[in-house]
């Protein structure tokens, strides 16, 4: 296997879920900012043009983060990140589609129309008029989940998810792009926040 990678929080949520799991495999840099993923050879492996990409050595390709994770987590089941049992993997599955829903796509479609969009506007569709609209959605989906979160140590209670890693690399690429997480109105995502920066996943894989 053979895993595509570059710039951004998909990726890099891509390259913790390996850390996690202890796995390393041969790692390919596209520079998106130059325009690499649209061009010919790449798009050959992601017709989508989109980062990261799993290459299969039977030649296959995966895209998009949940199939890659999935994928991986049936070869590497351990430790488990998405779950050991039916319970788990639903438990996970519900609140990886909750952090998307309510975090992760507004606050992506605010980038791409605000600060992003320079670098998006002829790749995929932008929504300038809006760009306030999204952010502010993204803000009150954290304020939701900070107080769903509570005094856990994890997203899923007890132990770390694929949840946790998704939440943790777009807080984390929010940072840099003007949409840093309000510690003061999200005290318990911030302690998270902080426990997670100290991971050696966190730490070992920028």
């Amino acid at each position: 296997m053979k895993l595509y990678s570059s710039i951004g929080p998909n990726p890099r949520l891509v390259r913790l879920f390996l850390a996690e799991k202890g796995v390393k495999l041969p790692v390919e840099e596209v520079d998106i900012i130059a325009g690499a993923n649209r061009q010919p050879a790449f798009l050959a492996l992601n017709p989508g043009g989109s980062t990261p990409v799993l290459e299969l050595g039977e030649g296959q390709c995966i895209a998009e983060t949940t199939a890659i994770c999935e994928y991986l987590e049936e070869r590497f089941r351990q430790p488990a990140l998405i779950g050991a049992n039916a319970e788990q993997r639903a438990l996970t599955r519900m609140w990886w589609r909750r952090v998307d829903l309510q975090v992760v796509q507004p606050m992506t479609a605010g980038f791409r129309a605000a600060e992003g969009l320079a670098l998006f506007k002829d790749r995929v569709p932008c929504y300038p008029a809006v760009a306030d609209e999204f952010k502010a959605a993204a803000r009150e989906g954290l304020a939701w989940l900070d107080r769903q979160l509570g005094e856990q140590p994890f997203i899923c209670g007890e132990r770390l998810t694929v949840v946790d890693l998704l939440l943790f690399s777009f807080l984390e690429f929010a940072a840099q792009v003007g949409q840093g997480l309000d510690g003061e109105r999200c005290p318990n995502l911030a302690r998270w926040l902080d426990g997670m920066c100290m991971r050696e996943s966190a730490r070992n894989t920028r």
